[in-house]
């Protein structure tokens, strides 16, 4: 792999909150999208998007990625800016066991209208 930082961009969703949830992730130009996860709240989903992207990011091998997403809740509790409460303990301990090796990846906010894994969500409503 190039040393260029591969970008994955992840993003939840759920229709209404709480309800139906769904994420997207996308990497290389390509959306995974996966419905039906079951219900949840829209933090819920956005911790399933950042999981998802985190093990895409894994499975292309990639070694240097960051994970970019525009929960700005689940970015700060990920990175260790703020405290994981309720629910998001649990995602956090599921994140964190990703990690085989304890080295976080890396996660980044981003502007709702740069996110091309919430833009690709969109996508799926707009009829």
């Amino acid at each position: 792999m190039s040393d260029r930082l591969l970008k994955i961009y992840f993003d939840g969703g759920c229709r209404p909150n709480p309800g139906a949830m769904e994420l997207a992730v996308v990497v290389k130009g390509r959306a995974h999208i996966v419905r039906d996860l079951g219900r949840g709240s829209s933090l819920d989903a956005e911790w399933l998007a950042l999981i998802e992207a985190l093990k895409i990011g894994q499975a292309l091998g990639a070694t240097a990625f960051v994970l970019l997403g525009d929960a700005v809740s689940v970015v700060d509790q990920a990175t260790g800016r703020a405290k994981c409460r309720g629910i998001g303990i649990a995602h956090h301990r599921r994140l964190l066991d990703r990690m085989p090796d304890g080295v976080p990846p890396r996660i980044r906010y981003i502007k709702r209208s740069q996110n091309l894994a919430g833009i690709a969500l969109a996508g799926l409503h707009d009829d």
